[in-house]
């Protein structure tokens, strides 16, 4: 039964970061949705560990995730943070819209 409810929490986060990712066009908006889906990701490796006995592989597996994770929202905000003050907007298109 607890399975059912893991899958169906991953399940969840994955629809709410892939919602997130389709609705907005803020740019934090859509690091916090990437972090969302990462986080499913997270859980479900865990998950899947547990599953095959192999824990100790999925614990490595996430740990290597979490260190890309946060390389890769610390530049995606610092990105979020000089495209702000450029435009002074954090819309998607505005931004694209962009020159030299």
């Amino acid at each position: 039964m607890i399975n059912y409810v893991i899958i169906l929490g991953v399940l969840g986060l994955l629809a709410i970061g892939f919602y997130c990712l389709s609705v907005t066009r803020n740019l934090l908006k859509m690091i916090v949705a990437l972090q969302v889906l990462i986080k499913a990701a997270m859980i479900s490796i865990i998950f899947a560990g547990n599953i095959s006995n192999n824990m100790d592989l999925a614990q490595s597996m996430v740990l290597t995730i979490i260190v890309a994770d946060t390389i890769v929202a610390v530049v995606g905000l610092a990105m979020c943070i000089q495209s702000r003050e450029k435009t002074e907007t954090s819309d998607i298109h505005a931004i694209s819209k962009l020159r030299k």
